[in-house]
């Protein structure tokens, strides 16, 4: 009899020091966060476990659903920037088209067909961005974030939390009145039984006392056995958390650098080709229409002083020393002659003139 005073007075003891120490770190926190007590050391410590866990989960959650809202979002953004880009490659290649005629004097024509074509291009990089979110990004989390495998772990951490109240209710001597299931049941038992006992030390009472705190035991063992298995699961799915949307972040990031520099790749070769086209245009022999089917001309004789390469049939290659006969000369810097059997143009620069006459 002397025993169960003593183990009842130090439970109640423990019991007050524990739930203070409760109260103060788990209120209002958690999966499942009450004010009850603790039933003992390690379990306190698997509470606190499943409770970094289940707050470590849901933020990760949260999270992924961040990262699918902006993968979201630029999926919508490249899809407007696809249908503005498509339609204005369209009319940059409409314009090159309608005046293609005389498409290699006509620089603006030229440079809008090769932006037009190379529109195109951007357009298709783009498309190839918006599949890597889609398949890479937004599949993977959407997935995981509603998957099966959150939910179950989330639950099971759930059902721990109401095991762990009853539990502790047992312990509780005089506050049967928590639980309002089985369990409560068990709890009123055990305290009528150590009541009885308190009174007379019926060895029936005692046995009964001892099978009532049997039960109890068992529930804390059911409850131990569940919080490990909730513990893995919400750590298990708490690593794969992390490691599936690092994997994504890093996809995502990778995915934008390929596009901008495939993307940057062929605005340069735009860029190259639409200068070279002006470039050539500014540096071309100019062409001289004569007014009224006749024009009136002075011939002479010039020196090649420096070596010229024609790089269209229009142009005249001169080597140094080569004797030209000038027949037009033009404001832009050119010059018309024929050397060799040969005409064109070549810059005027390169030639100086010379006092003897053709002999034809």
């Amino acid at each position: 009899m002397d025993a169960f005073r003593r183990q009842a007075s130090k439970l109640r003891e423990q019991v007050a020091k524990q739930q203070q120490a409760v109260i103060k770190q788990f209120s209002g926190t958690g999966y499942e966060s009450s004010d009850v007590v603790v039933i003992d050391e390690i379990e306190m410590q698997r509470h606190q476990q499943l409770d970094k866990l289940y707050k470590s989960t849901r933020s990760a959650r949260d999270f992924q659903k961040e990262v699918i809202k902006a993968a979201e979002a630029f999926t919508a953004i490249g899809y407007k920037h696809i249908e503005t880009g498509t339609k204005f490659s369209e009319e940059c290649c409409r314009y090159g088209t309608e005046n293609s005629e005389n498409i290699n004097e006509n620089v603006l024509a030229k440079a809008a067909a090769i932006y037009g074509d190379g529109c195109k291009h951007v357009e298709k990089e783009q498309e190839d961005l918006i599949k890597l979110l889609s398949q890479q990004v937004l599949d993977p989390l959407r997935a995981m974030s509603a998957g099966a495998p959150l939910e179950d772990a989330r639950h099971l951490a759930q059902r721990y939390s109401r095991m762990r109240q009853e539990a502790e209710a047992l312990i509780v001597f005089g506050n049967t009145q928590l639980i309002l299931n089985m369990i409560s049941k068990q709890a009123a038992d055990i305290s009528r039984r150590q009541a009885r006992i308190r009174e007379a030390p019926i060895p029936e009472n005692v046995a009964k006392l001892h099978a009532a705190e049997a039960k109890m035991q068992e529930l804390k063992a059911n409850m131990a056995v569940l919080g490990k298995e909730a513990s893995a699961a919400l750590a298990a799915v708490e690593a794969q958390q992390q490691r599936l949307t690092l994997q994504r972040l890093v996809a995502m990031v990778e995915g934008e650098k390929t596009y901008h520099l495939r993307v940057a790749a062929i605005l340069n070769e735009i860029e190259a080709e639409m200068v070279s086209e002006k470039q050539r245009k500014e540096s071309a022999p100019p062409v001289i229409v004569p007014e009224n089917g006749s024009e009136k001309t002075m011939y002479y004789l010039a020196e090649a002083t420096y070596p010229f390469s024609a790089s269209s049939e229009k142009e005249l290659s001169l080597s140094i020393g080569d004797f030209v006969v000038v027949r037009k000369v033009s404001p832009t810097g050119w010059s018309e002659g024929e050397c060799k059997g040969k005409a064109g143009w070549f810059p005027s620069a390169y030639v100086e003139k010379r006092q003897r006459l053709p002999s034809e």
